[in-house]
């Protein structure tokens, strides 16, 4: 089994709300064994074995035509991403509301990662991976990242 499926919110509707192996939102494919990572659903790449996750109905009209559990919006509501995206440590709404503040209600840095004052470059947002510390390159605005950071 791939995924662990979630008890059904609406009897009449079959649910398609699961957890992926590596505890990403996902989406319950037709065999319901198959938990494809939200990101997979509309990618014009059949994932489940009968395709439902590239289904019209599914991908017409996005992001209004996927259930709300795999979809998350950004601090400015005209943009989201998918919900497996939030919390995995990149800035994919382009403000970080994604990885920061009470929408995303994202865990601290872990143990891969450095907690910075302030990120330089903005493809991170509070936390850049360790593999980044004492590379020469200014991540963290203190210069944390160069000076204090260990790998």
């Amino acid at each position: 089994m791939q995924g662990m499926p979630i008890l059904a919110l609406w009897p009449s509707i079959i649910n398609r709300l699961c957890v992926t192996t590596n505890n990403q939102t996902g989406f319950l494919c037709d065999n319901r064994e198959t938990c494809i990572p939200a990101s997979e659903v509309c990618d014009t790449r059949k994932n489940c074995a009968n395709g439902e996750d590239e289904q019209k109905a599914l991908c017409s009209d996005l992001p209004k035509s996927l259930p709300g559990h795999l979809i998350f919006y950004c601090n400015n509501r005209r943009f989201w991403i998918y919900a497996d995206k939030r919390c995995n440590g990149f800035n994919d709404c382009g403000d970080c509301s994604d990885e920061i503040g009470p929408q995303a209600n994202c865990p601290p840095c872990g143990t891969q990662s450095w907690r910075c004052t302030l990120v330089v470059f903005y493809d991170y947002c509070t936390c850049i991976p360790r593999s980044l510390c004492r590379d020469g390159i200014q991540h963290c605005f203190d210069w944390s990242d160069e000076y204090l950071c260990t790998r």
